[in-house]
C-alpha cells in the first residue's frame, strides 16, 4: 500500500517573481518550463480524451438539487437539471474536499497540486497586482496537458494576481486595487502572472471574478472591452452602470460598461466558442473554466434565452445556483452538438463550501447539505464540496465512491489520464484519483491534510478522525484545538469534541506529528 504524502514546510516559501517592484520584467510567454520529463507522441496525442474542468465559487453540496433530494428525501427550492444529469451519468466523489474554505488559495492549489502553504502567500493572492504564487517549475493543469499536446484554454475568474507596468514604463504597479483614486498602471495589457504563464494557449479571464476590484475582463492578456464605447474609469456607486455592481469589495477601475448581470453568460459563451473552434482540430483540447458563480454580489440577469432567472427562488443568491447550471448546460450543449462529448473527461467541483443564506434557509435550502459551517469555516461545510466525474463509457454512470479527495488533485489525475510523468517536486499535494474514476483497483488515500480560512486553522484526517490545528498567520505556531470523530459526530458538535479526552492524548499528538512532518518532507509520494 502507498502512504500518503501531504507535505509541507513550516515556514512559507518567499517567492519573487521577475523582479521586484521597481525593476524590469519580461512579458508572459508560452516557454516551457521546467515542468516535463518526456514528450508525448503523435499517436498518443490522438488517443486521448479532451478535458473540461469546472469549478464553481461558494458551492456547497447542498446547492445541487439531487444531492438535497438526497440528503433530505424531499424536493428543494431550485432545480439544477444540468449537474444533476452530470452526477446520474458518472461518479460522485461524497468525501470531496476544497484545499481551503477561501477562494484565492484553493486557485492556487487546484491550479498547481500544491498545497496553499507552499505559496509565498498561503493564506491567499487577495489583490489583483500582487505577484503570481506560481513558479516556473510548478506543474500546472495548463503546463501538463500542454505538454501532452493539448489544445489548453483558461476561461473565469482568477485572483491569483498580476503584473500591469505603471503607464509609460516597464516599472511593475504593486499598489493597492481598492485606492480610492485612479491608478496609474496600464490595465490595458496583463503583462505576467496570467493564465499564459502556466500554460494557457488562450485565456478570457475576470480577474477578480464579479465581486472586484478590479472590474475588468481580459482576453490572451489584453483588455477586452464589454462595448464599443467602452472606457478604463474609476468604478464607484455614482459611476457603475448599476450601483449594486460595486460589490462589499469596494470600488475600483474598471470598464465603463461593466455589467455584473451579464459576466457569467458572457464567459460560458466564450467557452462554447472556444469548444467549437477546437473541436475543428486534431489535437484534444483542455477548458479549464471557473465561475464566478454564486459569489456575490448575487446579481441574475432577468433572464436567460427567454427563460426568467432573477427573483425565481427565494432569494437571489439561489438565483446564481440556477444561472450557474445554465453555464454548465452551455458547455456540455456544445461539447455535444460538436460530437466531443463522448470523448470528454467533465469534472465539476468549487473552490470552496457553501454560503450561509437567511432566505433559503427559512425556505429549506442549505447550500452545506448535511454539514455544519460555511464558507470560511474549520467545520465541514466550510470545505465538502460536490466532485463530479463524467466520461461516457469509461466512468459508469450513477455511481459514487467515499475516498477522499481534493481539488489538489486534479493535477496528478490528469498527468496520470496524458502518461505525463511529475518530478519529485511538482504537485506535492496531488493524489492521483483515475484509478477510482474509473472504478479500476486503487489505493484510496487515508490520510488528508487542508486548511480553513481566516481562523488561520488546519485541518487533517486520518480515517473518521478530524485534528483542527490552530495557527497564525505565519505559521509559526501549531496547537490542536479540536478532535472530531466524523463518524460518531459529523455534525462536529462542539459538546464532543475529543481534544480534552486524556483517552485521546497519544491520538492527538502523534497526528499532529506525523502531519508536521509530512508539511516538512518536500517530495511527493512518487506512487502518486
Amino acid at each position: 500500500m502507498r502512504s500518503f504524502y501531504y507535505t509541507s514546510l513550516t515556514l512559507p516559501i518567499v517567492l519573487f517573481i521577475g523582479a521586484c517592484a521597481n525593476k524590469h520584467i519580461q512579458h508572459g510567454s508560452n516557454e516551457q518550463p521546467e515542468t516535463i520529463t518526456q514528450s508525448i507522441s503523435e499517436d498518443n496525442e490522438n488517443t486521448l480524451p479532451n478535458i473540461v474542468i469546472i469549478m464553481a465559487d461558494d458551492v456547497g453540496p447542498g446547492d445541487i438539487a439531487s444531492y438535497h433530494r438526497e440528503y433530505t428525501g424531499r424536493k428543494g427550492v431550485v432545480e439544477t437539471p444540468t449537474l444533476d444529469s452530470l452526477a446520474s451519468k458518472g461518479i460522485s466523489l461524497t468525501q470531496a474536499y476544497a484545499p481551503t474554505a477561501l477562494c484565492s488559495p484553493t486557485r492556487y492549489s487546484v491550479m498547481s497540486g500544491n498545497s496553499p502553504f507552499r505559496s509565498y502567500a498561503p493564506w491567499g493572492v487577495w489583490q489583483k497586482f500582487r505577484p503570481s504564487p506560481f513558479k516556473k517549475s510548478d506543474a500546472t493543469i495548463g503546463r501538463v496537458a500542454k505538454q501532452a499536446g493539448y489544445n489548453t484554454g483558461f476561461i473565469g475568474k482568477w485572483h491569483l494576481g498580476g503584473d500591469f507596468y505603471i503607464k509609460n514604463t516597464q516599472t511593475v504597479f504593486r499598489g493597492n486595487d481598492m485606492s480610492r483614486k485612479v491608478l496609474p498602471a496600464d490595465l490595458t495589457h496583463w503583462v505576467a502572472g496570467n493564465p499564459n504563464e502556466v500554460g494557457f494557449d488562450y485565456d478570457f479571464t475576470i480577474p477578480s471574478g464579479v465581486q472586484g476590484p478590479i472590474y475588468l475582463a481580459y482576453e490572451n492578456s489584453y483588455w477586452y472591452p464589454l462595448d464599443p464605447a467602452s472606457k478604463i474609469i474609476y468604478v464607484d456607486e455614482s459611476t457603475a452602470y448599476e450601483p449594486k455592481v460595486v460589490s462589499d469589495k469596494g470600488a475600483g477601475m474598471g470598464d465603463s460598461h461593466w455589467n455584473t448581470r451579464s459576466m457569467n453568460m458572457l464567459i460560458a459563451n466564450k467557452a462554447e466558442q472556444f469548444i467549437r473552434e477546437k473541436a475543428q482540430e486534431s489535437s484534444p483540447f483542455l477548458l479549464t473554466y471557473w465561475s464566478p458563480a454564486v459569489h456575490l454580489p448575487h446579481m441574475p440577469p432577468e433572464e436567460i434565452d427567454g427563460e426568467k432567472m432573477s427573483g425565481t427562488t427565494p432569494s437571489k443568491h439561489i438565483d446564481m445556483i440556477r444561472v450557474l447550471d445554465k453555464e454548465v448546460s452551455v458547455i456540455i450543449d456544445a461539447l455535444k452538438e460538436t460530437g466531443e462529448y463522448d470523448n470528454t473527461l467533465i469534472i465539476f467541483t468549487s473552490d470552496n463550501g457553501g454560503l450561509y443564506d437567511s432566505k433559503g434557509q427559512e425556505a429549506g435550502h442549505n447550500s452545506a447539505g448535511e454539514w455544519s459551517g460555511y464558507k470560511n469555516s474549520s467545520q465541514e461545510g466550510g470545505q465538502r464540496v460536490p466532485f463530479i466525474a463524467v466520461w461516457k463509457d469509461k466512468i459508469k454512470a450513477g455511481t459514487k465512491s467515499d475516498v477522499l479527495a481534493s481539488g489538489s488533485d486534479i493535477v496528478a489525475t490528469i498527468a496520470a489520464l496524458t502518461n505525463v510523468p511529475l518530478k519529485s517536486n511538482q504537485a506535492l499535494d496531488s493524489w492521483n484519483l483515475l484509478g477510482n474514476l474509473l472504478g479500476e483497483p486503487a489505493t484510496e488515500r487515508s490520510k488528508l491534510g487542508w486548511q480553513a480560512g481566516t481562523s488561520n486553522e488546519y485541518l487533517y484526517r486520518e480515517g473518521d478522525l478530524k485534528l483542527i490545528i490552530k495557527s497564525d498567520r505565519k505559521m509559526t505556531k501549531m496547537l490542536p484545538v479540536a478532535l472530531y470523530n466524523l463518524k460518531d459526530n459529523p455534525k462536529e458538535n462542539p459538546n464532543f469534541n475529543l481534544i480534552n479526552d486524556v483517552n485521546y492524548n497519544q491520538t492527538i499528538s502523534e497526528m499532529l506529528s506525523r502531519y508536521l512532518e509530512l508539511r516538512k518532507n518536500g517530495q511527493r509520494n512518487p506512487n502518486t
